[in-house]
């Protein structure tokens, strides 16, 4: 008897020992083993950034000439005014533009400048006696007597930061400053919102965070063209032969890229990185057949056949694969002998100007007829063609303007704006896409991190390692940095950390580990451990049942024994 007691304790202490150490050391080492890693993430500053106040601010610099002011009224003119707007676009977005405006009379040199015979040679002195920061507009306003500005012209915008404002004879009979700022203020308004940014643009750079109303197909189509804001693009221009037999072509493409196309993306290089190259394809044809015009005695391709060009020719273009940049395509087409020569009409049945067309968001083509090259009489073929390469550039380079988002909005009445130079671009359009692009990336950055954010917190088992808790708290960090450069007027460090943030962000989004099948729901993780924890168990479970049984037991036999 006494040894069959002592081997039932010994039996129920051995299991008392197994499920003491399975409850104390097993669960809790499973437990850490196999819980999910999540670094920590900056949450709260997500969530203030998922409500966008973004502040613009522009430094407004307006410089008065001789002439322009009595001596009463230029000791009155106040040294700084600032005028604030606000603009709630949604319940989650806000925007305040801020205009800081700094009053000053013109200097000797300046006043040399201004005495210049053309607007645009003023524009050039200007900007050699001083070069504005990125971002800034200054105005100079001239007397109503001066012959600066052609008649009928009330303002001069230049290839610069620089803009020439008349004083209006409505302005100069004001009795004190007020009335003269007052007079003043709404045509600099109109100046800044040409050369920096309108509220219309901004809207606009915001259209993939806000859904803005329907307007016309014109503005729709406005929308859509331009390419969406990137690290970067590949440009690639083709040169398409469907006939070699007839015609050997001849195109100086790189001399053309040197000449026309680097000067506008070497100013773009604060946005975007860029590369061409260029091929020639030989029996490439369209892939629709144009219409015989008796009329014109040419062929014809009317508006309504064009979308149909682009799907057969894209075919034979190739593709980049080892860059994920957006690809602009420019494509040159020299019809064959049987169909040229070849012209484009537009929806009106009206012949286009350039013979050329565009996609949005894929690129240009033109064509090039060169029927009228063969020569008279017998010539033998294939007849030897050299193409005209600025005719051909002019053409794609207003459409790489466009793809861009180079789009400058209808001057106001008695604006004059001068023409794009050699550079393709001038320094206040670059400003005025920086702006667009800047709240771009800031806003796409913002929509990915919070997105990024919400999907972390509904799929609880998803690890977050160190790498991405990095480029998270890097894209915050970034677009702090963006607004608060936004609001302090440094347009060029806005951009940068802009970047900085769209390719964090996007790094972050896109990782690989966070692929939703590397994790199991939590139903079927229970179907992997309980088969492989319930033999383990149920002898546990039932030696401490029949443990506690005993102990009833005994304590029932004892209570009797007291009775």
């Amino acid at each position: 008897m006494a040894t069959a007691e002592v081997e039932r304790k010994r039996g129920q202490l051995a299991a008392l020992s197994i499920a003491v150490v399975v409850v104390l050391v097993g669960v809790p080492l499973w437990w850490r083993t196999t819980e999910t890693y999540r670094a920590w993430l900056p949450v709260n500053q997500i969530n203030e950034l998922a409500e966008l106040q973004l502040q613009l601010s522009v430094d407004v610099e307006v410089v008065f000439s001789r002439g322009t002011l009595m001596p009463e009224q230029q000791k009155k003119v106040p040294f700084t005014r600032t005028q604030e707007e606000a603009q709630k676009v949604d319940d989650d977005t806000t925007l305040r533009y801020r205009y800081e405006s700094k009053y000053r009379t013109a200097n000797i040199m300046e006043e040399d400048a201004l005495k210049q015979p053309t607007a645009a040679e003023a524009d050039l002195s200007l900007h050699t006696l001083s070069a504005s920061p990125c971002g800034s507009v200054v105005v100079y306003v001239i007397p109503e007597t001066s012959v600066l500005l052609p008649q009928g012209v009330d303002v001069y915008i230049g290839h610069r930061r620089t803009a020439v404002l008349r004083m209006g004879a409505p302005m100069s009979v004001g009795k004190n400053h007020k009335q003269l700022l007052a007079h003043l203020e709404p045509r600099i308004t109109q100046v800044v919102q040409v050369m920096s940014f309108s509220h219309t643009d901004i809207t606009a750079a915001l259209s993939d965070r806000v859904r803005l109303s329907p307007g016309s197909k014109e503005s729709l189509a406005d929308s859509m063209r331009s390419f969406k804001s990137s690290p970067g693009y590949e440009i690639t221009f083709s040169l398409l032969n469907p006939d070699p037999k007839s015609h050997r072509l001849d195109w100086d493409i790189e001399g053309a890229v040197h000449s026309y196309i680097q000067p506008l993306l070497t100013k773009l290089a604060p946005l975007a990185n860029f590369s061409i190259d260029s091929q020639i394809l030989y029996y490439a044809m369209l892939g629709v057949n144009p219409r015989f015009d008796s009329s014109l005695e040419a062929y014809t391709l009317n508006a309504d056949s064009l979308a149909h060009v682009i799907n057969p020719v894209e075919a034979r273009l190739g593709s980049n694969a080892a860059s994920s940049n957006p690809v602009l395509n420019f494509l040159l087409y020299v019809p064959d002998a049987h169909h040229s020569p070849l012209y484009i009409h537009d929806h009106q049945k009206q012949p286009v100007a350039s013979n050329a067309f565009h996609s949005p968001r894929w690129g240009g083509i033109m064509v090039y007829n060169v029927n009228d090259l063969y020569g008279r009489g017998e010539t033998p073929l294939p007849v030897n063609i050299n193409i005209n390469m600025e005719k051909v550039m002019g053409v794609f380079l207003a459409q790489l303007r466009l793809m861009l988002g180079v789009q400058s909005s209808p001057a106001p009445p008695g604006f004059l704006v001068e023409p794009c130079g050699g550079a393709g671009l001038a320094d206040w359009e670059l400003d005025r896409l920086m702006w667009s692009r800047t709240v771009e990336n800031v806003a796409t950055a913002t929509t990915t991190i919070t997105s990024l954010a919400q999907l972390l917190d509904q799929i609880g088992n998803i690890v977050i390692n160190d790498n991405i808790a990095s480029q998270v708290s890097s894209t915050v960090t970034s677009l702090q940095l963006a607004v608060a450069e936004l609001e302090a007027g440094n347009l060029g460090f806005a951009l940068q950390y802009s970047k900085e943030a769209i390719l964090a962000s996007e790094r972050a989004f896109f990782d690989p580990s966070l692929l939703h099948l590397l994790y199991f729901p939590d139903d079927q993780k229970f179907a992997i451990y309980i088969p492989l924890f319930l033999p383990m168990c149920v002898p546990i479970l039932l030696s401490l049942i029949k443990i506690a049984s005993e102990a009833r037991q005994r304590r029932k036999l004892k209570q009797s024994k007291k009775d």
